[in-house]
């Protein structure tokens, strides 16, 4: 075990699989290992690379191992994926990963302290708990539908169908409508606990500095911001502003050659939450454009409105949105407009 300066371990719930190579790259340890046994056989050994997945429990499992000195890499799955030969078992899955952070260009993920991944939980459930509040009135207007009652898409219109089932009039059968009765109770619940979570989020927008700062760019408001601050990695990650945006999915995929340049649709890679709210926040000064300074003639988003497709011209806006996020998060300072600026 003297030789071995790379580890690659397999996570999985009960079977892990590592894979030590020295420094040529050559396989010293293969083996099995129950999840009881990962921490007392990597403490036995000398101070090396571990590397692993970025995957579920990958963040545990790094601030663990680091803790006995190891030097923990975590690359992202769709990295180690080339490295795979021919089958796909645990023990190529952890030569591949060990054969990854073995080079010099690999990217790797910073691993998550315990307090950054509680702050993420809210928006992990807030998530959930809205495609559940989408599922019960998607339910609630397909039965509806059932007995004539038509009601048009949107929770905006979720008032109307909850109206329709509490109605003093025989337009539905009892029985239907205390069955129906459970869905508008449950979506009142979900209603309430959504409200909960972003009375929360407001409240970090408050205390949290860098979020704050953030709220100054338009389309940004605390939920946005506090999703930045929380989900995003270190500004000192990325170089460049392009490579945050990139890291968003929101620039163009490349299918370039013989000099050609071509560009295809967006990428959609990194943090989805983050690309879905940062087109939402687009969209929301795409809406207010005629009172928006921003928007009017002449500048570069009312060029954009002018000339091209709505949607193309929210996803161009999320990506310099995102670009000016990372500039206030690296360099500090608040947002100021053009004009204002000049």
């Amino acid at each position: 075990m003297s030789e071995i300066t790379t580890v690659g371990l397999d996570l999985a719930k009960n079977v892990f699989q590592l894979h030590g190579a020295d420094g040529a790259g050559r396989a010293v340890l293969r083996r099995k290992l129950r999840r009881g046994q990962v921490l007392e056989v990597l403490a036995a050994m000398p101070r090396c690379a571990v590397a692993m997945e970025a995957c579920g429990g990958a963040h545990f499992w790094g601030r663990e191992i680091g803790k006995l000195g190891h030097e923990v890499r975590l690359i992202p799955p769709a990295y180690v994926k080339p490295f795979v030969r021919r089958q796909k078992n645990d023990a190529a899955d952890a030569e591949a990963i060990c054969e990854a952070a073995q080079r010099p260009n690999m990217r790797f993920v910073p691993v998550k302290s315990e307090e950054k991944q509680g702050a993420t939980a809210v928006f992990r459930v807030r998530e959930l708990l809205i495609r559940q509040r989408t599922q019960t009135i998607n339910a609630l207007r397909g039965h509806l539908t059932e007995f004539g009652e038509v009601v048009p898409q949107g929770a905006w219109n979720a008032r109307r169908l909850t109206e329709l089932v509490e109605a003093d009039d025989d337009a539905l059968p009892s029985a239907a409508r205390a069955t129906l009765q459970v869905l508008v109770d449950g979506l009142r619940h979900l209603d309430e606990r959504i409200a909960g979570l972003d009375a929360e989020i407001a409240r970090r927008a408050r205390e949290d500095e860098v979020a704050r700062r953030l709220m100054t760019i338009p389309g940004i408001g605390p939920l946005i911001a506090t999703a930045l601050a929380t989900l995003a990695p270190p500004p000192e990650h990325f170089r460049r502003a392009r490579d945050f945006a990139a890291w968003l999915g929101l620039t163009p995929r490349q299918h370039s050659t013989g000099g050609k340049q071509r560009l295809g649709a967006t990428t959609r890679m990194g943090e989805r939450s983050l690309r879905r709210l940062l087109i939402l926040g687009a969209n929301s000064v795409v809406i207010k454009r005629r009172t928006n300074p921003m928007a009017q003639a002449g500048t570069w988003l009312g060029g954009l409105l002018a000339r091209k497709p709505g949607m193309l011209v929210r996803v161009a806006l999320a990506n310099k949105m995102a670009r000016i996020v990372w500039a206030l998060m690296a360099r500090g300072g608040v947002y100021k407009a053009p004009v204002a600026a000049a």
